[in-house]
């Protein structure tokens, strides 16, 4: 019999398929590609870099940098896969003092976009190629420029697929100036300038890491900062921590270089939590920059195109030094900074820390930073525990909600406890107000604005440019919510009144924590609005510590059984907890 011929499956890629899967390793959004050219800009000694991009990267990116430069022959090459100046042998692995050593950027934006490059070397003329579709023009004189400029439009323009799957502009502008922020952080002495849509987001000049902290942030950050240097054999750190005034609801401003390369990296952010750890309170997180200088043979960059995965020769050592030198840092500082280490870790809010008895930080619980999916489960069980418990409550004889407001009474100014016929009622104030703000929040949303007090001195506010682009879309929600604010000047605000439920003197810190957490929650939400009316109810509530007066305790009662859902919180805690008289007498072993 015979066999029947089949067909071959297996068929190879063609080069243009090959580079523009390649390319998706490298290059995933219009952020990869200003990170890809940061970091050639930087190998070249460049100490001026412009970046200028339009419709968040999408439609043009333009680097140039006063760097050394590319012999014009080299042009045509530089843009070839596999092909660098940086290494020639397989041990130059294990040396890498540069940034970029793979030979893959440029191809890979080149395969994805329209490409220029003109480059010049010190006195030399200059020399410009284009590419597109795949074709590389013959090189052609330029006018002479200092260094590189690479002008990109148009990218993925030739993959569709992958252009879909990119934000708005103004998200895609966010993480631009996240790679700027990065680059300019391990770089203190280049300037650095962002121009989007001709409008100019940054511009920074030579100074100190303290120096560049503060334009980079906020400038009431420099006098925030605990400077961290520590020597131990072939390894040094150094770089600076901040206090808990700089204790934010997200983990984005926490910056780890290697060698001035930015990495990421989870057992060496845990050396620092744990210099923290008896200091803040679970779902905050500590401000920190950090370069750590290793021997290039001690570690290894080329784990991924992205390079910001190393491995380390020896990573538990590492951990140790790094967390030696935290605890240094903040072991100066406990005496000398007001309320620094001094405060109830019991209470919530940045803004309520109290003083106390120094002996009390000895008896301090150690304190686990979230994990993932671990806390995402924790959060879920949470949630329906809190349900569970809030249907028996109602099908209960007796309701919770006939509660004797005018036997009340509060308990460690936390609790308002009350009597009712069958026992007792205790209430969580701040996580009952919470309730409170969060459906007046959403209820402004959908139907009207909420009131407003003015504040006696207006506050000046300043924010770094990711967070003002930030603010820009949450401020229509803002304004309905109560806020009023304008700008004055370049990423600063003048907040001149807020929302008439929230409390005077922390109106800076409820904005920030409004920001951090809209950009670190939004997937936990099912719209924005009930994101920010969460955020918002969450740090404009009365917090633990709060004494409060019958009048006041009566009015929170009777406005919390008047929402919807008054068993428990927008983040799923219970609000109510009911002592029968049965449970008391067990208690008391009465029969």
């Amino acid at each position: 019999m015979e066999k029947l011929k089949t067909l071959g499956k297996i068929q190879t890629l063609s080069t243009d398929l090959r580079n523009k899967i390649s390319a998706g390793e490298v290059v995933e959004r219009p952020a990869s590609v200003v990170k890809e050219l940061l970091e050639n800009s930087l190998d070249a000694a460049a100490l001026e870099i412009s970046v200028v991009v339009e419709k968040g990267g999408q439609q043009l990116i333009q680097v140039r940098d006063n760097g050394h430069g590319i012999p014009s022959n080299d042009l045509p090459k530089a843009v070839e896969r596999y092909s660098t100046s940086k290494i020639r042998t397989i041990d130059d692995l294990f040396q890498i003092n540069t940034f970029g050593f793979r030979g893959e950027a440029l191809a890979s934006i080149v395969s994805v976009s329209e490409f220029e490059i003109v480059s010049s070397q010190e006195d030399q003329e200059g020399a410009v190629i284009t590419i597109q579709n795949g074709e590389c023009s013959p090189i052609t004189p330029s006018p002479m420029v200092t260094g590189t400029q690479i002008t990109i439009r148009n990218l993925f323009y030739n993959t569709p697929a992958r252009r879909k799957f990119l934000k708005s502009p103004r998200i895609e502008l966010r993480q631009i100036i996240k790679s700027l922020k990065q680059a300019a952080l391990s770089h203190p002495e280049v300037n650095f300038k962002l121009i989007a849509d001709n409008k100019e987001i940054l511009n920074v000049t030579s100074e100190s890491l303290q120096e560049r902290i503060a334009s980079l942030f906020d400038p009431t950050y420099q006098e925030n900062l605990l400077p961290v240097h520590l020597e131990k054999s072939e390894y040094s750190f150094s770089g600076y921590i901040g206090n808990l005034n700089l204790i934010r609801s997200r983990p984005e401003d926490q910056f780890i270089y290697l060698n001035r390369r930015f990495i990421k990296n989870r057992l060496l952010n845990s050396a620092v939590y744990s210099g923290y750890k008896s200091l803040t309170k679970r779902g905050e997180f500590p401000f920190f920059v950090l370069n750590l200088i290793i021997p290039p043979d001690q570690i290894d960059v080329n784990v991924h195109p992205m390079k910001t995965e190393v491995r380390f020769k020896d990573e538990w050592r590492i951990y140790h030094i790094l967390k030696s030198g935290i605890n240094d840092a903040l072991s100066d500082i406990l005496e000398t900074v007001p309320y620094f280490g001094k405060f109830n870790p019991d209470i919530n809010g940045a803004e309520n820390r109290i003083a106390m008895p120094q002996e009390s930080i000895i008896e301090q619980k150690s304190f686990s930073f979230p994990q993932g999916d671990q806390d995402k489960d924790q959060s879920h069980l949470q949630i329906e525990r809190a349900k569970s418990y809030a249907s028996d409550l109602a099908v209960r004889k007796e309701k919770t909600n006939n509660i004797d407001v005018e036997n009340i009474w509060q308990v460690h100014k936390k609790y308002v406890v009350s009597e009712i016929t069958s026992g007792l009622v205790i209430i969580d104030q701040h996580v009952a107000h919470e309730r409170i703000l969060f459906e007046e929040a959403m209820n402004s949303f959908e139907e009207r604005n909420s009131s407003s007090q003015s504040l006696l001195f207006p506050e000046m506010i300043d924010f770094s440019p990711d967070e003002y682009s930030v603010l820009l879309d949450i401020l229509p929600f803002l304004e309905k919510m109560g806020f009023r604010m304008r700008e004055k000047e370049k990423y600063k605000v003048e907040l001149e009144a807020i929302p008439s439920e929230m409390a005077w003197g922390s109106e800076r810190s409820v904005i920030k924590d409004i920001i951090d957490n809209y950009l670190s929650h939004q997937k936990e939400y099912s719209s924005m609005q009930e994101n920010l009316a969460a955020s918002y109810s969450c740090h404009g509530a009365v917090k633990a510590g709060d004494a409060l007066t019958k009048e006041e305790m009566r009015e929170l009662v009777n406005r919390l059984f008047a929402t919807k859902h008054p068993y428990y919180c927008p983040h799923g805690r219970p609000i109510i907890v009911q002592l029968s008289l049965n449970e008391l007498d067990k208690r008391f072993e009465r029969e």
